[in-house]
């Protein structure tokens, strides 16, 4: 029942020091630590630190934000840590999925989540039925037209923003 940490910062300019101390001072025996935006799901520390986590072993992250921007992304991870059998804690915050408070903490951020997620279906059919009310189809038109330049360059970035 390890625990194992994982600390990110975005730029070169900035340092993981407090990070890792926080981590130390929680117990943590391994430390995965990157410079990387947490805009970008694939980050290869990140995928280090999945990859070594065990059944009943924790990952611990000093701040949420370090995990990452997106809501969905870290309810994701957290769901993929507990479905192997693994447990999630923030330092910064009242979740830690160990514990029952924790996990109702974390079920109401999935219930908002959620939430979200519809207000972003709803403002973008809203946004389409409007634009096709003016004559104007979405759509990348290069994509449309089958050019395969485009479409090698979508997939390319698609990869960078996703862990496979």
């Amino acid at each position: 029942m390890a625990l194992i940490g994982y600390a990110r910062v975005s730029t070169d300019e900035q340092t993981t020091a407090g990070q890792l101390d926080a981590l130390r001072a929680a117990g943590c025996t391994e430390i995965f630590e990157e410079k990387a935006s947490g805009a970008f799901r694939a980050r290869p520390e990140l995928a280090r630190a999945l990859a070594r986590i065990a059944r009943g072993d924790t990952l611990v992250i000093w701040k949420l934000d370090r995990l990452g921007r997106s809501l969905a992304h870290l309810l994701e991870v957290i769901e993929d840590l507990r479905g192997c059998g693994c447990h999630f804690r923030c330092l910064t915050s009242p979740i830690d999925t160990a514990s029952p408070h924790g996990t109702l903490v974390l079920q109401m951020l999935g219930a908002v989540a959620e939430y979200e997620r519809s207000l972003i279906r709803e403002r973008t059919r809203a946004g389409l039925a409007a634009a096709k009310a003016r004559g104007r189809v979405g759509g990348n038109p290069k994509l449309k037209q089958g050019d395969a330049a485009t479409a090698q360059r979508l997939a390319d970035r698609q990869r960078q923003l996703y862990l496979l």
